[in-house]
C-alpha cells in the first residue's frame, strides 16, 4: 500500500516518553472525580465482568479508580472500552503510542472488499478514540497531543480509502496505476486536509474538512475528458467509506465545502480550475483556510506542486495598505462586537463564541497573513507553535504568546471533553446543571463555580488579547451584534444576531451573504466589490430587518446582485451616503422594474445626490439642458440615440424615486412623465430631421404636427406608457416634392419620416429604448398612411369617424413640430369638437363599448383600476362625452376637466374616484410596469399602497375600492343610459 505523506510521517513522528519505556503507566497524572460513585462502581463491574483483563489492571487500585470516573461521566468512552477491552490493557501495558500505532498498522494490509475496508477504518477509529480519550483524562497527554494523534488517524484512515478507490477503479479498467503496490503514487488524484485538520488539531469528535483536486493529465488518466467524471464518482466513494454510519459507526464525517466555490464547482477539481478561482476570485478567508493546507493522501507529488503554485495567492511579499485592508476585511467578516459584556458558561460555544478557539486561530492567522509573506518562518500551521514564531520575529509581546497559549490548551481540553460524552460534534457547553457538572468534573473540577470562573477568565483574555489585534481597524457602523460570514460554519452568535433582528431562516441567510463572497455574480468578481461589500453587510442586514420580512427582502437584494454588472461604484456609494441604502431597499421590496433600472446603471443613484433633489421635479428646460448636454457628446447619429435611451430611463427612475420616497405625489407624476416624454419627443424630432434633410431635402412650404393623444394628450402618462400619437402635415400645391438629393412627394416624405421617428424612438438596444410610439389612433387606424394630410384628417372626423375616435379626439393635443402649424391643428380639433352631435345615439354608442370591454377586457382584480366595472375608463369616458356633448371644454387632464364641473355629489364622486385611481394607477405602473396590480407583488409594495390610502390594512383598502367602483359604475350607467 502507498507510503503516508511526508506531512503525516512528520505528524506521527513520536518522541520516546514514560509511557512507551515503562512496562506499566502506572497512577493517572490528574485527579478525575466521578459524578456518581455507585453508576462507576456499577460500570466498572459490567467492564470488568465482559472483559478478561482484570488480571493486567486489577492490583492498580489507582488506574481502576480512574477507570471508574471516566466510565461514569464518559458514556462513549465506556462503550468503546467494552467492545476494545484488549486495546485498554495495552494502553496500561505498553503505553499510549505503541497502542495507537499498533491500531494504525493494521490499515497498511490490502483488503479485498469495500466492507472488509470499511469494517476496518472503523474500529480503528474507534480504537483511537479510546486511546485518545484516556489518555487525555489521564493526563498522560496534552490537547495538542491528543489532537495530533486524532489527525494522525484522520490521514491514515484517508489514504487506505484512497488507495482502496484507486486500485478498485484500476482493476475495472478506469484508470492504469503504474504501481498497485503504491496506488496514489503517479493517480494524480490528492487529498488537502483544511483547517484543525490540515494544522494536525483535530478536536475529539471532529469533521474532516479536505479539498480534492486531480491533474485531468497524470499518467494513470486513461481519458482526460472523461476525468471529471470519474474523479468525482471515486469521491463520492471515498466520502462514503469514511462518514456512512454502519454497524461499526463511523471514521470521520468528511466535508467538501472549503473547496473552491462549493456551490457550482464539482466536489473533485481539476488543478487548473482551482488554480485560476484562486487567481481570480480567491477570497480572504480563504487565504487564511490555505495557510493551513497539507497534503493528506492520494499523490502527494500533485498536491504539492499544487501548494507550491499557490504560494503567492497565500503569501504576499509586500506589506502595503492593501494587503491590510484584506486582513481588515477579514475581521470584519469575523466579529463587530466590543466591550467585555457578561458571559454566560451555560451554553457558551467555546470555539466559535466569544474569546473562544476560532479568536486565537484567527488572531495568529492575520499576523502570518501580514508579515508571512516576507518571513517564510512564520508560516507555520500549527496555532501554538506559530504564537512562539511571532514572539522570536517580534511580532507580538512574550505575555501575548503565553496567555494565548495557556488559554488554547484550556479550551481544547474543554472542547475535547465535551466531545468525550457522546461523540458529539458540538463545541457548545450544556445548559442545565448536571450535565455542565459532567463537563466540570471531565475536566478536573468538583464544583461548576470553580470551573466557570476558570474558563470565563480564560475567554476574558482572549477576547482581551483579539480585541487589540485591530484597534485601529474601522468598525463596521453601528453596533448591532456579531456577524460572521466565513468559512462554513453558522456562528451561534451571528445565528442569535440575526434571529434578533428579525430574520426568521438565520442559517439561511448566513448562507446567502457568505455565497456573495464566492465571486459568482459579475458584481461579486473583483476583490475591491467584496470588500466594499464587506463593509456594507452589517448596515445592509439592518436596513433590510427594518424594512419588515428581512428575509424575502434579502432575497430581493439577492436577486438584484445576481443583475447587477459591476459592484464596487454602487456599494461604494451606499456606504457613503447611508440614505441611499434605505432607499435602495425599500426599491427591491416594493418596485422590481426600478430594481431592473439600478441593475442595468447602478450610477442612475449619483442623481439622488444632488441638492435639492427631493424637494421638487425638473421643468421642461431643466431636462432639455440635460439632454442636450449628453447629446453634445455624441460622437454620431446612432451614439445619440444610445445617450438618450439612457438619459430617458434615468430620468424615469428619478421620477419614480421621487414617488417611492413619496416626495412626489403620484397623481403629480403624470405631468412629470410627460414632461420628459415631450422633452424627447422634441429632441429625438430634431435628432432624426438633420440625416434625414440631408438625404432627402425638406418640402417647400410644408408644415407637421404631432398629434399627443391618449394620456399623453391629457399629461397623465404614467412611468411604463406608450407615446400615442398621429402626424399631421400640409404642404402647398405648387410644392409636392422635397428639394434634396433623394427626392421625395409629400406624402411619402413625411411617412418615411415618421417611420424613421419611430424606428429610432423604439428600436430595442442593449440600452433599452426611448419610448415606444403607438399610430393607431391615425384616421383609418392601421389602414390608414402613417403620416395624414390636414386636409385628409379634417375631412375623415367630419364625415366617418367612429365614436371612439371622436372620444379620443378629446384628448389629442400639438406637442411637437411646427408651433404655428400646431396652433391651426389645435383649432381644427376644437372646431371638429364642437359640431352639433345627437345625444342619445351618442351615449349608447359609449355605453356599449364600455360594456364590450367588460366582457373583452375584463379586470384582473379589483386593483385592476384601469379596466374594473367602476375604473378609470368609466370616469374618462364621462369625461369625454361631457366634452362632445358641450357641457365641459376640451384642455387640460381628466381632473382638471372634473374640477371645472359643477360641484354636486356626483361630479364629487368622480373627482375623488380619479384622484384615488390614478395615484393607485401610477404607483403600480412605476413599480410593476404592466403586470397584474398587487397580484404576488410585493409586500413592500402594498404597505406603500395603504399609506397612500390611509388604510390599516388590505381588506379595508380593498372594500373601500370596491365601494368607489361602485358608485362610479352607478353614475355612468345613470349619465349614459
Amino acid at each position: 500500500m502507498s507510503e503516508l505523506s511526508s506531512n503525516t510521517q512528520q505528524l506521527i513522528s513520536i518522541k520516546t516518553s514514560a509511557d512507551d519505556t515503562a512496562g506499566k503507566l502506572g497512577a493517572p497524572n490528574t485527579r478525575l472525580l466521578c459524578a456518581d460513585k455507585v453508576n462507576a462502581a456499577s460500570k466498572l463491574e459490567i467492564f470488568f465482568e465482559s472483559a478478561d483483563v482484570s488480571a493486567g489492571l486489577k492490583n492498580d487500585h489507582e488506574l481502576i479508580s480512574f477507570l471508574g470516573a471516566v466510565f461514569d461521566l464518559s458514556p462513549y468512552i465506556f462503550d468503546l472500552a467494552i467492545q476494545f477491552p484488549e486495546v485498554l490493557l495495552e494502553c496500561a501495558q505498553a503505553g499510549y503510542h505503541k497502542a495507537i500505532k499498533t491500531s494504525l498498522d493494521r490499515l497498511k494490509q490490502p483488503f479485498n472488499t469495500e466492507q472488509e475496508l470499511m469494517k476496518a477504518l472503523r474500529y480503528a477509529k474507534r480504537q483511537a478514540a479510546l486511546i485518545c480519550g484516556l489518555a487525555d483524562l489521564g493526563g498522560w497527554w496534552s490537547a495538542a497531543e491528543v489532537s495530533r494523534q486524532i489527525s494522525c488517524t484522520a490521514d491514515v484512515t484517508l489514504q487506505a480509502a484512497v488507495d482502496f478507490i484507486l486500485l478498485d477503479a484500476h482493476n475495472k479498467g478506469k484508470l492504469s496505476l503504474s504501481d498497485v503496490e503504491t496506488p496514489s503514487f503517479g493517480s494524480g488524484y490528492t487529498v488537502l486536509a483544511m483547517g484543525k485538520h490540515g494544522a494536525g488539531e483535530l478536536n475529539y469528535s471532529s469533521d474532516i474538512d479536505i479539498i480534492v483536486l486531480f491533474d485531468p493529465l497524470a499518467e494513470a488518466v486513461l481519458d482526460p475528458d472523461e476525468s471529471v467524471a470519474l474523479f468525482v464518482r471515486l469521491t463520492k466513494s471515498l466520502v462514503r467509506i469514511m462518514q456512512e454510519r454502519t454497524e461499526h459507526g463511523y471514521v470521520f464525517r468528511t466535508d467538501l465545502r472549503l473547496r473552491p466555490d462549493p456551490g457550482s464547482m464539482p466536489l473533485a477539481i481539476p488543478i487548473n480550475v482551482a488554480m485560476n478561482y484562486y487567481e481570480s476570485r480567491g477570497q480572504n478567508w480563504e487565504r487564511a483556510a490555505m495557510i493551513k493546507a497539507r497534503v493528506a493522501a492520494g499523490d502527494n507529488v500533485v498536491g504539492e506542486a499544487m501548494l507550491h503554485e499557490l504560494t503567492p495567492f497565500i503569501w504576499r511579499r509586500y506589506l502595503d495598505y492593501a494587503a491590510i485592508a484584506d486582513v481588515h476585511s477579514i475581521k470584519r467578516q469575523i466579529q463587530s462586537h466590543r466591550g467585555y459584556t457578561a458571559l454566560s458558561v451555560p451554553g457558551h460555544n467555546v470555539k466559535l463564541g466569544r474569546g473562544g478557539i476560532r479568536e486565537i486561530e484567527f488572531f495568529v492567522q492575520t499576523q502570518q497573513l501580514i508579515a508571512g509573506g516576507r518571513i517564510p518562518a512564520l508560516r507555520g500551521k500549527r496555532t501554538v507553535d506559530t504564537l512562539s514564531d511571532l514572539v522570536e520575529h517580534g511580532w507580538i509581546e512574550e505575555k501575548v504568546r503565553d496567555d494565548l497559549c495557556c488559554s488554547y490548551g484550556f479550551l481544547r481540553d474543554v472542547e475535547h471533553r465535551i466531545q468525550m460524552v457522546a461523540d458529539a460534534q458540538t463545541h457548545t457547553l450544556p445548559e442545565d446543571e448536571t450535565n455542565l457538572l459532567v463537563i466540570a468534573r471531565l475536566c478536573g473540577f468538583e464544583e461548576i463555580s470553580c470551573f466557570s470562573d476558570a474558563l470565563i477568565n480564560h475567554l476574558h483574555r482572549v477576547e482581551e488579547h483579539y480585541g487589540a489585534l485591530f484597534e485601529e481597524a474601522p468598525e463596521l457602523g453601528e453596533e448591532c451584534g456579531n456577524l460572521s460570514f466565513t468559512g462554513d460554519d453558522d456562528d451561534p452568535n451571528t445565528v442569535e444576531t440575526l434571529a434578533r433582528m428579525g430574520f426568521e431562516r438565520p442559517s439561511s441567510i448566513i448562507s446567502i451573504v457568505r455565497a456573495w463572497h464566492f465571486g459568482r455574480y459579475p458584481a461579486m468578481q473583483s476583490s475591491d466589490a467584496r470588500e466594499r461589500l464587506t463593509e456594507l453587510t452589517p448596515a445592509l442586514l439592518t436596513a433590510l430587518a427594518d424594512a419588515g420580512k428581512g428575509d424575502e427582502a434579502l432575497l430581493a437584494f439577492d436577486e438584484f446582485l445576481k443583475g447587477l454588472p459591476r459592484g464596487f461604484q454602487l456599494f461604494s456609494l451606499l456606504n457613503a451616503n447611508p440614505q441611499l441604502l434605505s432607499l435602495l431597499v425599500r426599491i427591491l421590496g416594493a418596485a422590481p422594474r426600478l430594481a431592473q433600472v439600478i441593475t442595468r446603471r447602478p450610477h442612475v443613484f449619483d442623481g439622488l445626490l444632488e441638492p435639492g433633489f427631493f424637494n421638487n421635479s425638473p421643468s421642461q428646460d431643466q431636462i432639455c439642458e440635460g439632454l442636450a448636454r449628453s447629446l453634445k457628446q455624441a460622437r454620431d447619429y446612432e451614439d445619440g440615440l444610445n445617450r438618450a435611451r439612457i438619459f430617458v430611463d434615468e430620468q424615469r427612475f428619478l421620477i419614480g424615486i421621487r414617488v417611492l420616497s413619496e416626495t412626489l405625489d403620484p397623481k403629480d407624476a403624470g405631468i412629470a412623465f410627460t414632461d420628459l416624454a415631450e422633452v424627447m419627443l422634441r429632441a429625438m424630432v430634431d435628432w432624426v430631421r438633420v440625416p434625414f434633410e440631408e438625404a432627402h431635402g425638406r418640402v417647400p412650404s410644408a408644415s407637421f404636427s404631432l398629434l399627443a393623444m391618449g394620456n399623453f394628450g391629457t399629461r397623465e402618462l404614467t412611468a411604463s406608457s406608450d407615446l400615442d400619437l398621429v402626424m399631421l402635415y400640409e404642404y402647398a400645391p405648387e410644392d409636392e416634392y422635397s428639394d434634396g438629393p433623394k427626392s421625395l412627394h409629400a406624402s411619402q416624405y413625411f411617412g418615411r419620416f415618421t417611420q424613421r421617428l419611430i424606428a429610432a424612438m423604439g428600436a430595442p438596444t442593449s440600452d433599452g429604448i426611448i419610448y415606444e410610439m403607438d399610430f393607431r389612433l391615425r384616421p383609418s387606424g392601421n389602414a390608414g398612411p402613417i403620416a395624414t394630410s390636414l386636409r385628409a384628417f379634417t375631412q375623415y372626423y367630419e364625415e366617418s369617424a367612429w365614436t371612439w375616435e371622436n372620444l379620443a379626439l378629446t384628448r389629442a393635443r400639438p406637442v411637437a413640430g411646427d408651433g404655428k402649424f400646431g396652433g391651426r391643428v389645435n383649432q381644427v380639433i376644437s372646431d371638429l369638437l364642437a359640431q352639433p352631435r345627437d345625444h342619445n345615439p351618442l351615449a349608447k354608442d359609449i355605453l356599449e363599448m364600455r360594456l364590450l370591454m367588460d366582457k373583452e377586457r375584463p379586470a384582473g382584480d379589483t386593483w385592476d383600476v384601469k379596466l374594473s366595472k367602476g375604473g378609470l375608463i368609466d370616469v374618462e369616458f364621462i369625461a369625454q362625452w361631457l366634452v362632445l356633448t358641450g357641457k365641459a371644454s376640451r384642455g387640460g387632464s381628466t381632473a382638471e376637466l372634473l374640477e371645472s364641473l359643477d360641484q354636486t355629489d356626483e361630479n364629487a364622486v368622480l373627482l375623488n374616484a380619479h384622484h384615488t385611481y390614478s395615484r393607485v394607477l401610477q404607483l403600480l405602473r412605476l413599480c410593476l410596469g404592466q403586470s397584474s396590480p398587487l397580484v404576488d407583488a410585493p409586500k413592500e409594495l402594498a404597505k406603500i399602497v395603504l399609506r397612500l390610502l390611509d388604510f390599516p390594512d388590505m381588506n379595508s383598502a380593498e372594500a373601500f375600492m370596491k365601494e368607489t367602483q361602485q358608485s362610479v359604475r352607478k353614475i355612468f350607467l345613470k349619465r349614459l343610459k
